[in-house]
């Protein structure tokens, strides 16, 4: 991954910067901090940290520490953070007592979701485990959409109080019934006085540092306009998604950390939908390729999928918002791909 653009953390510090201020003295525990979540989070923290000249302390769970100083050598040299070795479903805890801790380890990749009994262990297990932290510290818990199962069909925008969840009896939907039970054990924990914690339900989403080889359909399209071949849809394009770039992400995710309320849930993304042909139109047009090629043939009966969702919560509570365009989005992720 290429280092995320200065001008990238400018835009989000200058959104984030009471927030980062609010972290002055902080110390943080995070999981997950070598995904796509994390680099982007430990990226502004960094800038944050720098600019503003804060006093942050940031200890990162990671199972391989030089893997990680390898891949990322700016972030793993920053002043502020600390390897801590382990994996999340067993780490030794370390010394002292956390101000805040961000959960936000989950494996999304391909292979993941293969083992759906590994990925089940980690997402329960890893959130039993990070709330044995002492201190009773502010959590911001990193939990999806996919906990709401099936989106109606006439339901526009998924609220957090909606009522639906996934069939337990599919085995596809392993990882959202995990999450949902990792809330829970979140919410109990809120509610002894273990953590003071906040659910972040995160969506869709598009930046650098994006898998551009995994099954995120807005990667695999930017790849393909990006190598000037044909932007290739395995379906029938007519699923509507959503996506909030990473940078809009990061300034989200820390106002959730130092404002959300305790016991709260706020979806996390953007709610401008989209079709999936529409969106591999789009990529074509801004990355000038081949064209589009869509492999499926739209069923006039068929339920069209849907993963959008509302997000009047975290505006009328945080003031949080979609900033940056679509376009803008996939401009600036492309860029990145071709720095490599």
């Amino acid at each position: 991954m290429a280092a995320i653009d200065a001008r990238d953390l400018d835009a989000a510090l200058a959104r984030a910067e009471p927030d980062l201020r609010a972290l002055h003295g902080a110390r943080v525990f995070l999981t997950g901090g070598t995904g796509f979540f994390g680099r982007w989070l430990l990226a502004l923290l960094g800038h944050g940290q720098a600019r503003l000249g804060l006093d942050l302390a940031v200890t990162l769970l990671t199972r391989d520490a030089r893997a990680f100083a390898a891949r990322h050598p700016t972030l793993a040299g920053a002043s502020f953070l600390r390897p801590h070795p382990g994996d999340v479903r067993d780490f030794a805890p370390p010394a002292g007592a956390f101000s805040h801790v961000i959960h936000a380890a989950t494996d999304t990749s391909a292979a993941a979701d293969r083992d759906r009994m590994g990925q089940i262990a980690t997402i329960v297990d890893g959130t039993r485990r990070v709330l044995d932290l002492p201190g009773g510290p502010r959590l911001l818990y990193l939990s999806s959409g996919a906990v709401y199962g099936r989106q109606p069909a006439d339901l526009p925008l998924i609220p957090e109080d909606h009522p639906g969840a996934c069939d337990p009896g599919d085995p596809r939907s392993a990882y959202g019934s995990a999450k949902r039970l990792a809330e829970q054990i979140c919410a109990v924990a809120s509610a002894e006085g273990r953590a003071a914690c906040v659910t972040a339900r995160c969506f869709a989403f598009v930046g650098p540092g994006l898998p551009l080889d995994g099954h995120f359909a807005i990667g695999n399209f930017i790849r393909d306009a990006v190598a000037g071949g044909e932007v290739r849809v395995a379906g029938d394009g007519t699923a509507l998604r959503s996506y909030l770039y990473a940078g809009d992400l990061a300034v989200w995710l820390l106002a959730l950390l130092v404002r959300g309320r305790p016991g709260s849930t706020y979806n996390v993304g953007s709610d401008a939908g989209l079709s999936i042909a529409e969106l591999a139109h789009r990529v074509a047009r801004l990355v000038p390729c081949a064209g589009v090629r869509i492999a499926g043939v739209p069923e006039p009966d068929a339920q069209r999928s849907r993963y959008l969702p509302d997000i009047a919560r975290a505006r009328r509570d945080l003031g949080l918002d979609v900033w940056t365009s679509l376009d803008a989005a996939i401009l600036r992720t492309a860029e990145a791909a071709r720095r490599g």
